[in-house]
């Protein structure tokens, strides 16, 4: 696997894979963090995946007792830690249903997306349906997920002014990129619909429904299928 090294700061060190955001990239990270989770040095404190870059926090105290500075420690750990990655062990990504019902009070912007985009709300509601979508990464906020593989068809810009609440499990469209609000927070995202599947559960051991490489499908429902919702594993009675 080809990669580079770069420091940041006198704590963290970022791995990177690829100059350019897609599939092939988000790949390696995803097989780089499955090492990170099973080799778990002790000199490292976290890692944190993106894009394109895996970032290492490392503790410079474990790594005292060598002449070396830690900075140059980490280099060679890594080194030879790359050597354990391959890329025939990425194994098959989950498929993750996403329901979504757009539009609406839901969907706010579902009608400047379409207008933005010279086609009609219906047509934007098609095409986002159809995308091959896999997560990139996780970030801005608990369980966040950057979808990439929309249609350029249906891409749109972040509001001028973004909005101070957006409620949980809204999906937005930013650029060529989609996503779901896990929980409520401010954000800029052109709002197209609303899924009831909870996206994160911090009750949960793993509190994130998604992880990057996770594929996705986004199934539309209708108002009262929402209001309807239950989880596969939720009783009748709940």
């Amino acid at each position: 696997m080809n990669y580079s090294l770069s420091p940041l700061g006198d704590q963290a060190i970022v791995i990177t894979v690829s100059n350019e955001i897609n599939e092939e990239a988000q790949t390696k990270v995803r097989l780089l963090s499955q090492l990170l989770d099973d080799q778990q040095p002790d000199w490292m404190v976290e890692y944190i995946p993106a894009f394109t870059t895996v970032t290492i926090f490392y503790n410079p105290v474990v790594l005292s007792g060598n002449k070396k500075l830690p900075y140059e420690q980490v280099k060679e750990n890594i080194a030879e830690l790359m050597t354990s990655v391959k890329t025939e062990g990425a194994g098959n990504p989950r498929t993750v249903e996403i329901p979504v019902c757009y539009g609406g009070d839901f969907g706010p912007d579902l009608e400047f997306v379409a207008e933005h985009n010279n086609i009609t709300p219906e047509e934007v509601i098609r095409l986002h349906k159809s995308g091959n979508y896999s997560v990139y990464m996780i970030g801005f906020a608990p369980g966040f997920p950057f979808i990439g593989g929309m249609s350029e068809k249906i891409a749109a810009p972040r509001r001028d002014s973004p909005r101070l609440e957006i409620p949980e499990r809204t999906v937005g469209i930013a650029g060529k990129q989609t996503g779901v609000y896990p929980i409520e927070t401010p954000g800029g995202w052109q709002l197209i619909g609303r899924t009831p599947k909870r996206l994160f559960t911090p009750e949960a051991d793993i509190p994130s429904l998604l992880q990057a490489g996770d594929k996705i499908i986004f199934k539309e429902i209708s108002e009262s299928e929402y209001y309807n919702w239950k989880e596969p594993h939720e009783d009748e009675d709940s």
